[in-house]
Protein backbone atom coordinates (compact mmCIF):
# COMPACT_ATOMS: atom_id res chain seq x y z
CA UNK A 1 0.00 0.00 0.00
CA UNK A 2 1.37 3.45 -0.68
CA UNK A 3 1.79 5.98 1.70
CA UNK A 4 -1.11 8.36 0.74
CA UNK A 5 -3.26 5.16 0.48
CA UNK A 6 -2.37 4.84 4.15
CA UNK A 7 -3.52 8.67 4.77
CA UNK A 8 -6.75 8.31 3.39
CA UNK A 9 -7.38 5.02 5.10
CA UNK A 10 -6.37 7.09 8.16
CA UNK A 11 -8.89 9.47 7.28
CA UNK A 12 -11.57 7.07 6.44
CA UNK A 13 -10.66 5.62 10.46
CA UNK A 14 -10.60 8.93 11.69
CA UNK A 15 -7.32 9.08 12.67
CA UNK A 16 -6.11 11.89 10.48
CA UNK A 17 -5.48 14.71 12.16
CA UNK A 18 -4.32 16.76 8.95
CA UNK A 19 -7.21 15.90 7.56
CA UNK A 20 -9.76 19.19 6.64
CA UNK A 21 -12.54 18.37 4.36
CA UNK A 22 -13.70 15.45 2.10
CA UNK A 23 -14.48 16.50 -1.46
CA UNK A 24 -15.94 14.14 -4.23
CA UNK A 25 -12.96 13.63 -6.24
CA UNK A 26 -10.38 13.87 -3.23
CA UNK A 27 -9.46 14.50 0.71
CA UNK A 28 -7.98 17.95 1.46
CA UNK A 29 -5.48 17.81 4.00
CA UNK A 30 -2.92 20.28 5.98
CA UNK A 31 0.80 19.41 5.36
CA UNK A 32 2.70 18.10 8.00
CA UNK A 33 5.21 20.68 7.92
CA UNK A 34 4.25 24.28 7.57
CA UNK A 35 7.56 26.41 6.72
CA UNK A 36 5.25 27.31 3.60
CA UNK A 37 2.50 28.65 5.74
CA UNK A 38 -0.89 27.35 4.50
CA UNK A 39 0.95 24.20 2.83
CA UNK A 40 -2.09 21.84 1.88
CA UNK A 41 -2.54 18.91 -0.32
CA UNK A 42 -5.58 17.21 -2.21
CA UNK A 43 -5.37 13.42 -2.86
CA UNK A 44 -7.02 12.09 -5.15
CA UNK A 45 -9.93 9.39 -4.27
CA UNK A 46 -8.82 6.86 -7.17
CA UNK A 47 -5.45 5.31 -6.74
CA UNK A 48 -3.65 6.28 -9.99
CA UNK A 49 -0.46 8.14 -10.93
CA UNK A 50 -1.10 9.40 -14.11
CA UNK A 51 -3.69 12.72 -14.51
CA UNK A 52 -4.78 10.51 -18.14
CA UNK A 53 -5.43 7.49 -15.77
CA UNK A 54 -8.53 9.01 -14.73
CA UNK A 55 -12.27 9.40 -16.73
CA UNK A 56 -12.29 12.70 -18.61
CA UNK A 57 -15.09 13.19 -16.72
CA UNK A 58 -13.39 12.25 -12.82
CA UNK A 59 -10.51 14.19 -14.18
CA UNK A 60 -11.87 17.35 -14.90
CA UNK A 61 -13.55 17.44 -11.90
CA UNK A 62 -10.22 16.54 -9.97
CA UNK A 63 -8.56 19.41 -11.90
CA UNK A 64 -11.47 21.52 -11.35
CA UNK A 65 -11.75 21.41 -7.26
CA UNK A 66 -8.14 21.11 -6.92
CA UNK A 67 -8.48 25.12 -8.46
CA UNK A 68 -11.30 25.81 -5.66
CA UNK A 69 -8.87 24.26 -2.92
CA UNK A 70 -6.16 26.63 -4.07
CA UNK A 71 -8.21 29.44 -4.28
CA UNK A 72 -9.48 28.56 -0.33
CA UNK A 73 -6.02 27.86 0.80
CA UNK A 74 -5.06 31.95 -0.95
CA UNK A 75 -7.89 33.13 0.83
CA UNK A 76 -7.37 31.70 4.01
CA UNK A 77 -3.62 32.19 4.16
CA UNK A 78 -3.17 35.46 2.72
CA UNK A 79 -1.30 34.19 -0.48
CA UNK A 80 0.86 36.47 -2.68
CA UNK A 81 1.00 33.63 -5.60
CA UNK A 82 -0.02 29.72 -5.17
CA UNK A 83 2.45 27.49 -6.17
CA UNK A 84 0.99 23.69 -7.77
CA UNK A 85 2.47 20.70 -7.65
CA UNK A 86 1.73 17.24 -9.00
CA UNK A 87 4.50 14.79 -9.33
CA UNK A 88 4.17 11.55 -7.89
CA UNK A 89 8.02 10.39 -8.09
CA UNK A 90 8.28 9.68 -4.23
CA UNK A 91 4.16 8.70 -3.52
CA UNK A 92 3.43 7.04 -6.46
CA UNK A 93 -0.83 8.48 -5.75
CA UNK A 94 -2.21 11.55 -8.01
CA UNK A 95 -2.01 13.99 -5.10
CA UNK A 96 -1.49 18.31 -5.27
CA UNK A 97 0.99 20.30 -3.68
CA UNK A 98 -0.37 23.44 -2.44
CA UNK A 99 1.74 26.11 -1.47
CA UNK A 100 0.81 29.58 -0.17
CA UNK A 101 3.87 31.94 -0.89
CA UNK A 102 4.63 35.10 0.53
CA UNK A 103 7.54 37.21 -0.17
CA UNK A 104 10.76 36.82 1.67
CA UNK A 105 9.62 32.67 2.16
CA UNK A 106 12.86 31.49 0.96
CA UNK A 107 14.82 33.47 3.03
CA UNK A 108 18.09 34.14 1.17
CA UNK A 109 18.13 30.59 -0.82
CA UNK A 110 16.81 30.86 -4.28
CA UNK A 111 17.58 33.32 -6.77
CA UNK A 112 17.74 36.30 -4.63
CA UNK A 113 15.25 34.88 -2.47
CA UNK A 114 13.20 34.14 -5.71
CA UNK A 115 12.14 30.86 -6.83
CA UNK A 116 10.59 27.54 -6.47
CA UNK A 117 9.55 25.65 -2.86
CA UNK A 118 11.95 23.00 -3.58
CA UNK A 119 14.88 25.63 -3.43
CA UNK A 120 14.43 26.14 0.10
CA UNK A 121 16.77 23.33 1.85
CA UNK A 122 15.05 20.60 2.91
CA UNK A 123 16.44 19.59 6.08
CA UNK A 124 14.49 23.28 7.09
CA UNK A 125 11.90 22.68 5.32
CA UNK A 126 10.56 19.30 6.95
CA UNK A 127 12.28 20.44 10.73
CA UNK A 128 10.66 19.26 13.28
CA UNK A 129 10.07 22.84 14.31
CA UNK A 130 8.00 23.09 11.49
CA UNK A 131 5.04 20.94 12.24
CA UNK A 132 2.24 23.08 13.73
CA UNK A 133 1.42 22.85 17.46
CA UNK A 134 -2.00 20.69 18.02
CA UNK A 135 -3.63 24.60 18.65
CA UNK A 136 -2.31 25.58 15.53
CA UNK A 137 -3.34 22.71 13.17
CA UNK A 138 -7.01 23.21 14.42
CA UNK A 139 -6.32 26.86 13.68
CA UNK A 140 -5.48 25.95 10.24
CA UNK A 141 -8.27 23.39 9.55
CA UNK A 142 -10.73 25.74 10.67
CA UNK A 143 -9.98 28.28 8.59
CA UNK A 144 -9.40 26.49 5.51
CA UNK A 145 -12.44 24.98 6.31
CA UNK A 146 -14.38 28.22 6.32
CA UNK A 147 -13.05 28.99 3.20
CA UNK A 148 -13.88 25.67 1.42
CA UNK A 149 -17.32 26.15 2.87
CA UNK A 150 -17.72 29.71 1.31
CA UNK A 151 -17.03 27.63 -2.52
CA UNK A 152 -19.67 25.24 -0.98
CA UNK A 153 -17.44 21.95 -2.44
Amino acid sequence: MCLICDRIKMIKEDRNPYFVKELKTGYVVIGDHQHFKGYTLFLCKEHRTELFQLEDKVKMQFLEEMSLVAEAVSSAFGAEKMNYELLGNGDTHLHWHLFPRIAGDLEQYGNNGKGPVWWYPMEKMYSEENCPSEQELEEMKQKLREELDKKEI
